[in-house]
């Protein structure tokens, strides 16, 4: 079993360092707003609209010359599978639901139409319906068996190739899925394309520092009983460079700051048997396609009680969150002075005054 999680409300912005604890809770009711007629027209229909195949916007550029790190296809069948429960593992992504809720509260706009992109089972747009700012927003996921958990209109897509018309939402979010995309610069671009003259991107990643204590624990293992490794845990975002590829699109005004979040579990198997609950297990394009061998699980298992255990036995896991917020450049942005603008020199004003 996990750890309960603790919500204390002493988070801050910025990089943040917390231990989870986990208790199961009943989530609030989602407050019901009009679906987002500029994207989609429901007409009081239950079934998700499928943006794969309905040509809403002109086909994005092709992305097939992006390295195919991740197998997108296998990933949505896991997710599939594991939608019956996705409730019972959703402890990060209410943590995510909660701090995008605060971000977006304290913004003095409204936005009357939004995506939330990779939905899962609807958390978050459950969270940010609640908000007086946030008008009609739309669940858009590859998982048919997530969408159906959502509580309102769903689209069908896919973070790789969005087919949204161009300048149609003012607020995109998405909760800790676009790392798992193959071009998440392709990606990034679609996304400014979508949203309006100041519209609002909202986005959660795992970082670079996520589970490295199962990553260390399979290559150790793996090393000495098969003399090589294999790819196992998924390459994860760099928050340095987040900064860079949301300039790169196009966005202005970007953020990024990160919420090391520990959990502990009884042993290393409690941590894996909860990954593939929640989908996330190895959907590397290059993983091994044999099956692990009883010997080998066990030697990483050992590895990873001798090296990141508590004292009092349960291990540790550690993931990283980076939360990334930019803005889809309008003249009523703050904008940086032009250089040598400047009429007061800075060594001047870092002076001390003498005194008299």
């Amino acid at each position: 079993m996990r750890d309960t999680v603790d919500n204390s409300d002493d988070r801050k912005r910025g990089s943040r360092d917390k231990s989870l604890v986990r208790e199961f809770e009943e989530r609030p009711a989602a407050i019901d707003r009009a679906p987002i007629s500029e994207i989609v027209n429901r007409s009081g229909s239950n079934e998700p609209l499928n943006l794969l195949s309905a040509g809403s916007a002109p086909k994005a550029k092709s992305m097939s010359q992006a390295p195919k790190i991740f197998d997108r296809a296998l990933l949505t069948r896991r997710r599939e599978r594991a939608a019956s429960g996705a409730s019972a593992h959703d402890f990060l992504l209410a943590r995510v639901a909660e701090d995008f809720a605060e971000r977006i509260a304290i913004v003095n706009r409204t936005f009357a139409s939004a995506i939330n992109l990779d939905a899962h089972h609807g958390l978050v747009s459950r969270a940010l319906r609640t908000l007086p700012n946030v008008g009609g927003m739309v669940d858009a996921d590859l998982a048919p068996s997530l969408l159906a958990q959502c509580d309102g209109p769903t689209l069908i897509a896919d973070a790789e190739n969005l087919e949204l018309p161009a300048a149609s939402i003012d607020l995109l979010v998405s909760g800790l899925s676009l790392h798992l995309v193959n071009d998440l610069p392709g990606a990034l671009i679609q996304i400014r394309r979508a949203l309006r003259p100041d519209g609002l991107f909202l986005a959660a990643l795992l970082g670079g520092d996520t589970l490295h204590e199962l990553r260390q624990a399979w290559f150790v293992a793996e090393d000495e009983l098969s003399g090589g490794v294999s790819p196992r845990v998924a390459p994860f975002a760099d928050v340095r460079a987040m900064g860079a590829l949301l300039q790169r699109a196009g966005f202005a005004l970007p953020v990024a700051d990160t919420d090391t979040v520990t959990v502990t579990y009884e042993n290393p198997l409690a941590l894996m048997r909860e990954l593939k609950a929640m989908g996330a297990s190895n959907m590397l394009t290059d993983r091994r396609r044999t099956p692990v061998t009883r010997a080998l699980l066990m030697r990483a298992a050992q590895v990873y009680q001798e090296r990141f255990a508590n004292p009092d036995g349960r291990i540790r896991a550690t993931f990283e969150i980076i939360t990334l917020t930019a803005w889809v450049p309008h003249e009523s942005q703050p904008k940086p002075l032009k250089p040598g603008s400047a009429t007061h020199r800075l060594a001047d004003a870092l002076k001390p005054k003498s005194d008299e």
